[in-house]
């Protein structure tokens, strides 16, 4: 039996409009020819880019004694190495290999690469190398992300600490980063101990990056880098900034025109910001891929040996990244030009 107009209208008085929200995922598309190639011929085209690499390091004079090995390839077989992440024995193998190719020009002990690491002398050349391998993108990057992680070492903290109860924990060392957002390379870094801080780190790694003739845009960091005096930095060298303002941060510029113009879009307009300052999540993924493919702690015990084998991960990640970048945007690496 039908209901009555009047009653039907009553019975479905509590009904309401509902609207519903949908969730989109928002995916990035990725060449997947170029990431087999890249992938399937990396180990090849690394012994090759790390040959041309460490071919124009300066070799020490040397005006008595036995001849020494070779630097360029004792840097070869070190970063060969720590590429590998095998021990010093298991990659041994790698180096037969390397000198059949011509690669290296004597095969040295497979012990030469701790020997290497604890040479205070090694560092500068191996952030040298690490300029290097950047270069090649000098004319793909415009953006610049800067951000810190740590990475465990293998010694422990003070027994003194468990001696009076507290909880026994590895030593970390940290890294600080600048890399370019498009390909994610590593074109400045500085190593430091677990509490170095990070707000200091900024201009000197993007007056780094500048050096290597790196056309700064635009800059992204979080909020612990944020400082007028940081971004006055970026505003002066043509670029702009991308910091996030802290919620107790006011409008005050104290004379910086660039903190009043990025404290105004940061609050009225965080759209656009935001859009921007995306970008800045690039360099955790540049950390979560270094670790991933080349681990995220280091084998060395000494200080000095953990910061070049540090250094080392750094360059071998470089060198991937410009392996992908070889079929993706068909660039041609030439160290030695």
């Amino acid at each position: 039996m039908k209901e009555p107009p009047e009653q039907a209208r009553n019975n479905n008085s509590h009904k309401r409009d509902v609207s519903v929200l949908m969730t989109i995922k928002v995916t990035y598309p990725q060449d997947w020819k170029a990431y087999n190639l890249a992938q399937t011929q990396e180990f090849r085209i690394f012994n090759e880019l790390l040959s041309d690499l460490v071919s124009d390091v300066n070799e020490p004079l040397q005006s008595m004694g036995r001849p020494r090995t070779l630097l360029r390839d004792e840097l070869f077989c070190t970063i060969q190495k720590v590429y590998s992440q095998l021990s010093v024995r298991r990659s041994a193998s790698f180096l037969i290999s390397a000198l059949e190719k011509g690669q290296i020009v004597y095969k040295p002990h497979f012990n030469i690469s701790s020997r290497v690491l604890n040479r205070p002398e090694i560092t500068e050349i191996l952030q040298d190398l690490l300029s290097k391998t950047s270069l090649p993108l000098r004319s793909v990057e415009t953006g610049f992300a800067t951000d810190s992680s740590g990475f465990r070492t293998s010694r422990f903290t003070e027994y003194a600490l468990q001696k009076y109860g507290l909880k026994k924990e590895y030593n970390w060392i940290k890294a600080h980063i600048t890399i370019g957002v498009k390909t994610n390379i590593i074109t400045a870094i500085e190593i430091g101990n677990a509490n170095s801080a990070d707000i200091k780190q900024f201009m000197p790694l993007i007056e780094r990056t500048r050096g290597l003739g790196f056309s700064i845009e635009e800059a992204y960091a979080d909020k612990a880098y944020l400082s007028r005096k940081n971004l006055s930095f970026i505003d002066n060298i043509g670029g702009t900034p991308y910091i996030p303002f802290k919620s107790n941060s006011t409008g005050k510029p104290k004379g910086s025109k660039i903190y009043r113009k990025m404290y105004a879009m940061f609050i009225y307009n965080r759209e656009e910001f935001e859009r921007h300052y995306h970008a800045r999540s690039n360099v955790e993924t540049t950390f979560f891929s270094m670790k991933q493919k080349l681990g995220d702690s280091l084998k060395s015990k000494n200080p000095i040996a953990q910061k070049n084998e540090l250094l080392c991960k750094a360059i071998a990640y470089n060198i991937l990244v410009l392996i992908q970048e070889m079929y993706e945007l068909g660039i041609e690496p030439n160290f030695s030009s």
